[in-house]
């Protein structure tokens, strides 16, 4: 596999992860259930796909492998590579290509061997003595113990690193500076219930007398640390770690840079609004002419109406959430799982229209509506033949009302009474042609 290739993978990993983890796994002619069992005598001739609690591999996969489970145990061989996402990983037995893997731990037994590269990321990494890596090892988690063959490379970035085995290629070992000196992992770091025994790794690095790197050693450590003779045969490097505090704050904005950034933001808001109250009116004139008209006649009645309105946006939303989960409920108990899918589709595109809506009319449609009635009401005192212009009240509104919402301390205090007046106004309105249709229907 190709340095691209791993790094492709290693970034595609948990994308992989999430799919394979969906119990649709089975259309894909998988297995799925609390426990499955591939028997010793067992041979699956293709590719397999598995969602289950406990997952374990007697037999023969002369394919791939991509599971998704609590506990993921092989002892038999799966030709392929095996992909999978659990809260533990046993293999003792054999896997013919790469492993690629996202779990709490990972424990490679005394007679696992791997044809190709070992990726993982996760808390705890054991390869035990005997275990044979054909290829790389690419792992990011707490902590690692290398107590088997490698062929190739090992890249590790983690808070305590072991190596007790022979790597025939180059080891990188990026570890926390944090760590070192540190306390090991408690127990319960890992999850409840775990299946496999954790091992105790010292935070920082450990080389045994036992191991043995052919290529090069880089590892990352505050201060330079000494290993057993012989144990490196390329050279050794140290990365200074980089530490928190060498980090440069910014220096804070100068007056003429704050004065500067409120400019612009206002003058982003009036443009804004201008653009999109003139695409309103182009749209739907009567529509705000209508609007307008119920927050000047109707004015502090808008404003208690619109504590209602904004009220009520949170109340629809839990009620089109709870008809939509009781509804997949009761047609699921049914057996009707094509109408309920349908249900829950609905159901949250109703939500999402529902959110964006009111996020656009609180955001820019309220402030549209009082910054045009405020512009015609100041041109009616100062310039009457302006009043029924479709630009000039619009501008010189969104002009002043934008300069009033970026007063500070009292900016968000007009911005509140402005979307309440405004939705008050719409509530109102729309009341009106509601009971309008009712009436023409009765009659």
């Amino acid at each position: 596999m190709s340095r691209n290739s791993k790094i492709f993978t290693t970034l595609t990993i948990f994308v992989m992860l999430a799919l394979i983890l969906v119990p649709t796994a089975s259309a894909f002619d998988g297995r799925e259930g609390g426990r499955v069992v591939i028997e010793a005598d067992e041979i699956v001739e293709d590719d397999l796909y598995i969602g289950a609690e406990t997952v374990i591999v007697d037999g023969v996969i002369q394919g791939d492998l991509y599971t998704g489970a609590q506990t993921v145990t092989i002892n038999g061989t799966v030709e392929g590579d095996l992909v999978t996402g659990a809260q533990s990983v046993i293999i003792n037995g054999t896997v013919g290509d790469d492993v690629r893997a996202f779990a709490a731990a990972i424990q490679l037994g005394k007679e696992a061997v791997i044809g190709d590269d070992l990726l993982f990321g996760g808390a705890s990494l054991e390869v035990m003595p005997g275990s044979i890596i054909g290829g790389d090892i690419v792992v990011g988690g707490a902590q690692v113990l290398v107590a088997g063959d490698v062929a190739g490379d090992i890249l590790a970035g983690t808070s305590a690193f072991e190596l007790s085995g022979r790597v025939d290629g180059n080891v990188k070992a990026y570890v926390d500076s944090s760590s070192e000196g540190g306390e090991n992992m408690p127990p319960n770091f890992y999850g409840p219930q775990m299946n496999i025994a954790i091992p105790s790794v010292a935070p920082g690095i450990t080389i045994t007398n036992d191991a043995k790197i052919n290529g090069d050693l880089t590892y990352t450590s505050a201060t330079i640390l000494s290993f057993p003779a012989n144990a490196v045969g390329g050279e050794t490097l140290r990365v200074e770690p980089e530490y928190v505090s060498n980090y440069e704050h910014p220096a804070p904005p100068t007056p003429q840079q704050m004065a500067g950034f409120w400019a612009l933001s206002l003058l982003r808001t009036i443009i804004t609004l201008i653009a999109l109250g003139m695409l309103m009116q182009w749209l739907f004139p009567n529509f705000l002419a209508s609007a307008e008209y119920k927050l000047q006649t109707e004015t502090w009645q808008s404003l208690g109406w619109g504590v209602v309105a904004y009220a009520f946006f949170f109340f629809a939303l839990l009620v089109v959430f709870t008809a939509m989960i009781l509804g997949a409920i009761i047609f699921g108990f049914l057996s009707l799982g094509g109408l309920s899918g349908t249900i829950v589709i609905l159901g949250l595109l109703t939500l999402f229209a529902l959110i964006v809506g009111f996020i656009l009319t609180v955001a820019y449609l309220t402030k549209i509506i009082v910054a045009t009635l405020g512009g015609k009401l100041l041109l009616a005192r100062f310039k009457p033949e302006w009043v029924n212009h479709k630009f000039y009240p619009l501008a010189i509104g969104v002009i002043i009302l934008a300069l009033f919402m970026s007063v500070p301390a009292a900016g968000w205090i007009i911005k509140w009474v402005v979307i309440l007046f405004a939705l008050g106004a719409l509530w109102l309105l729309a009341r009106e042609q509601f009971g309008k249709k009712e009436t023409v229907v009765e009659a």
